[in-house]
């Protein structure tokens, strides 16, 4: 039985999310897709004929993400990609992707960006994929305290968190603006609770100067993200060592982008650190070129935040 290609309905929901729960471990998903007023325009389903269940969907998510330039762009990200186990093979996340595009063309996106591992899927369709890179190492050793008071944020800290982390990329390529529901739903959805997060306090104002996310889950640590000035670095990094240590982890992987603060603080958290290149993200050029594109996504400090994925 042919699929019928649609877009989704308030009333596909349900199957929507018992979709995403059989296809990943990730139940925040249903919570991103409410973020979007026009997720049922924006999300596009293959149906099992007439009547039938649903055996795929691709979702558009509009974001504005900074180009080489610094300057806020109408981009069409690409998530929450599932298919029913049985329905695979069968070309339906293809069929999809070319309703998802004619959408993302007629509503002005200047080009795609998705993140995934199995890029094979994409290529046939448009999406090219480009390198990002990572330090990892083993942890270093404890180092005295310093200067900065370290501690768990808070709530009451979410103002000046959303402002280091605004001025901290006013003009990183490939860094998404984000909006107030961004911060309330998207950064907890995958960052998880405000304390899980650390933040340096300046030790004459008090005032906030830096804030990291860590995560401690697997093999290693993660630092994820960090906003604010290269003087605190350090002594964050010192500080997810430390956490580390206590949850029984050796090793270390930071996704801060390269920069002489950046290597200078590296020591406080890794012993041996060494790059890594990766080739998880992928772009398709819209109305923009593909020059234009490839310009943000290999920019110098260019940077998608793991906290604004889709």
């Amino acid at each position: 039985m042919t699929a019928v290609i649609r877009t989704a309905t308030a009333a596909d929901d349900p199957a929507l999310a018992a979709l995403w729960q059989r296809c990943f471990d990730a139940p925040q998903i249903a919570a991103l897709h409410a973020l979007d007023p026009d997720r049922h325009r924006h999300t596009f389903v293959a149906q099992n004929g007439p009547g039938g269940g649903i055996d795929a969907v691709v979702v558009y998510v509009p974001r504005l993400i900074r180009d080489a330039h610094g300057t806020p762009q109408r981009v069409g990200g690409i998530g929450s990609v599932a298919t029913r186990p049985e329905a695979r093979g069968q070309g339906l996340v293809r069929r999809l992707l070319v309703e998802a595009e004619r959408t993302m063309m007629a509503e002005h996106c200047a080009w795609s960006l998705l993140f995934t591992g199995t890029p094979g899927v994409y290529r046939g369709s448009g999406w090219q994929e480009f390198g990002s890179a990572y330090t990892e190492g083993t942890l270093a050793p404890p180092v005295a305290p310093g200067a900065f008071r370290i501690r768990e944020a808070t709530a009451e800290d979410a103002v000046e968190v959303a402002a280091l982390h605004h001025a901290y990329n006013a003009n990183r390529p490939l860094s998404s603006l984000r909006a107030p529901e961004d911060w309330a739903v998207r950064v907890p959805a995958w960052y998880g609770p405000a304390d899980r997060s650390l933040v340096a306090q300046d030790p004459g104002s008090g005032a906030l100067a830096g804030w990291m996310v860590a995560q401690y889950e697997g093999e290693c640590v993660e630092v994820r993200e960090f906003a604010g000035a290269p003087e605190c670095l350090d002594e964050l990094f010192a500080a997810v060592g430390e956490r580390g240590r206590a949850a029984g982890l050796s090793r270390a992987r930071v996704r801060i982008p390269d920069g002489p603060g950046v290597r200078a603080a590296l020591p406080a958290l890794l012993a041996d650190p060494r790059p890594v290149e990766e080739h998880v993200g992928m772009a398709r050029p819209l109305h923009a070129t593909a020059d234009s594109v490839r310009a943000t996504v290999t920019a110098p400090g260019a940077v998608h935040w793991y906290g604004d994925c889709f």
